[in-house]
């Protein structure tokens, strides 16, 4: 027996995320590290807790063993429930057959009856690899307010980058009164994030014209919402003000963790009122030698640090051996880096071996140059590894 909810989550986690290369290849882009300790589907499961959200459906599809094995049963997030909590839904064969999600809106749409088992007035959906903290209970409040159909959650990005996101164009009063999606030439820089609240009849109605429509893509952006506005449904735009960041690209993953980094961070995680919580994986505390020399970075539970480290983010279980130099980079789980190896500005994946005297990357090289190591690699001494 299933209880009614307010509101619950379908949070898309099943995308590819193939402009990451070689850190998705193994691994689902909503379990990629970041910030050391977390993975990145860590912010919009918090989010839903902080929020009283506690029914969330999590779509997964590409590499989903990591991403499973994480997120379990939801404990970490206060989601394992008896009535609601975190659930698992991957693609799965029914008595008319078995596809793959073929879009945003199809995957919702083959998860219909996961919706209506709880009989929710409004259904959040949410994008599984983005960093933000966001109260959604303003969000809607506000869509409850306006009487809308549909409300769009939007953030301002510089106004060259608009053509890479889904832009709405608003009134004063922020209804929409048109949605271009990635736009060659966009009218203004509200970009979408990916992130809506629907009334339920109006998302299962619209979900059901779409699958029904050969022609469609069965996506959000390109179907869902202008089928709404075609039709005179109400879409009002929520305006978010706070930390917002894609991370699909290796720059645009590498600025995030540096906005992690110094006495002021850009992105604070010191909030006490709005954690984002994570699995413990129960490391020892990190050491930190006698000849080491730590400078503007964060380093994670479980390291051993003899060598020098500056503005760099360190996850878990790294080994850093004395005269090596890690510089301006991300280092993800148990990487071991010899004794005077060099790392400069590089993503380096988990359970790599960097040979000691090996050199990765370019000094001061800036984000449009990032080296990036796969997981698992060796690298020998004989062979610089630079640009990605």
């Amino acid at each position: 027996m299933y209880c009614k909810k307010e509101c619950i989550a379908m949070l898309l986690a099943g995308g590819q995320g193939s402009r990451l290369y070689d850190l998705t290849t193994q691994t689902a882009k909503p379990a990629v590290t970041f910030g050391g300790k977390y993975k990145i589907i860590d912010f919009p499961l918090s989010n839903c807790i902080n929020s009283g959200i506690d029914t969330v459906g999590v779509l997964t599809q590409y590499q989903p063993l990591a991403l499973n094995e994480y997120i379990g049963n939801g404990a970490p997030w206060d989601l394992d429930r008896m009535r609601g909590g975190l659930s698992v839904l991957p693609p799965y064969q029914g008595n008319k057959g078995s596809d793959w999600y073929k879009g945003t809106a199809n995957a919702i749409y083959q998860n219909i009856n996961f919706i209506k088992q709880y009989n929710p007035d409004y259904v959040l959906i949410l994008s599984g690899d983005h960093i933000y903290r966001m109260d959604y209970r303003l969000m809607l409040d506000q869509h409850k307010k306006t009487g809308a159909a549909c409300t769009v959650a939007t953030f301002t990005v510089p106004i060259e980058e608009a053509s890479r996101f889904g832009i709405c164009n608003t009134n004063p009063d922020n209804s929409i009164y048109e949605f271009e999606e990635k736009p060659k030439k966009p009218k203004n820089n509200q970009a979408s994030m990916g992130i809506y609240i629907f009334n339920t009849k109006i998302l299962l109605e619209y979900l059901e014209a779409d699958e029904a429509d050969e022609k469609s893509s069965n996506d959000f952006g390109k179907n869902i919402i202008p089928n709404l506005l075609n039709n005179g449904e109400k879409l009002f735009a929520y305006q978010f003000s706070g930390y917002w960041k894609d991370v699909g690209t290796i720059s645009s993953l590498w600025e995030a963790n540096m906005d992690l980094i110094g006495d002021d961070p850009v992105l604070s995680m010191s909030d006490a009122d709005f954690r984002v919580f994570s699995r413990n994986m129960a490391r020892p505390p990190q050491y930190i030698g006698p000849k080491s020399k730590i400078v503007s970075s964060l380093v994670s539970e479980g390291c051993r640090i003899n060598g020098t480290v500056i503005n760099s983010v360190l996850s878990g279980g790294v080994i850093i051996e004395e005269g090596a130099v890690v510089k301006d980079s991300l280092i993800m789980e148990d990487v071991v880096i010899g004794k005077n190896a060099k790392v400069y500005t590089s993503i380096v994946d988990a359970d790599t071996v960097i040979d000691k005297g090996a050199t990765v990357g370019i000094e001061d090289a800036g984000k449009e140059d990032i080296t990036v190591i796969g997981k698992g690699k060796h690298i020998k001494a004989d062979k610089a590894e630079g640009r990605a």
